[in-house]
């Protein structure tokens, strides 16, 4: 009997800290937007260290190309896919795939747009059918990177992908 009560208590401590541990919805959009503004703002330049046929990109370790065409990449890491596309004839102030973006805002968690001198940006959060599981979309200029998170893993993600577009609109800037 004693162990049936300490085992109960055990699980019962695991699952405080479980939940404790998971960020509310508002938490984690809450933090997606501000990760998102610090990543578009930051002031470091990303080396690409990935040379494609239509232009360059930073990968973090463990992604991997999957599918590449002229404007649109297929990525994996692990079982979650990202999907990047990529306009050249759009420069880095472009806001044409935020407009698209804003077209669903209906439905949006957030939708956030973010600008300086050089770049327009914006985070787009839609909800996805599969509960606690979301559409996430970051882009730059003509650059626009989708993918589908969940809720514990949607700033980590945000921070990825706006690394990655950002990467490919600096190179944009660089070769000109």
């Amino acid at each position: 009997m004693k162990n049936l009560v300490n085992i109960m208590l055990i699980s019962f401590y695991v699952s405080m800290l479980i939940g404790c541990s998971t960020p509310s919805e508002e938490e984690a959009i809450k933090s997606v937007e501000e990760s998102a503004r610090e990543s578009f703002q930051a002031d470091d330049s990303i080396e690409t260290n990935q040379q494609l046929d239509a232009f360059s990109i930073y990968l973090p370790a463990g992604m991997e190309i999957v599918e590449e065409d002229a404007s649109n990449v297929i990525l994996e890491d692990g079982d979650q896919t990202y999907i990047v596309f990529y306009n050249n004839l759009e420069d880095p102030l472009s806001e044409l795939s935020y407009e698209s973006a804003a077209a669903k805002s209906d439905k949006a968690l957030l939708l956030e747009t973010f600008k300086d001198k050089e770049k327009f940006g914006y985070i787009r959060i839609l909800p996805d059918e599969e509960k606690d599981h979301y559409e996430l979309q970051a882009g730059v200029g003509g650059v626009k990177i989708t993918t589908y998170t969940s809720k514990s893993e949607m700033e980590s993600d945000t921070e990825v992908m706006m690394k990655m577009a950002r990467s490919i609109v600096m190179g944009q800037n660089n070769k000109e």
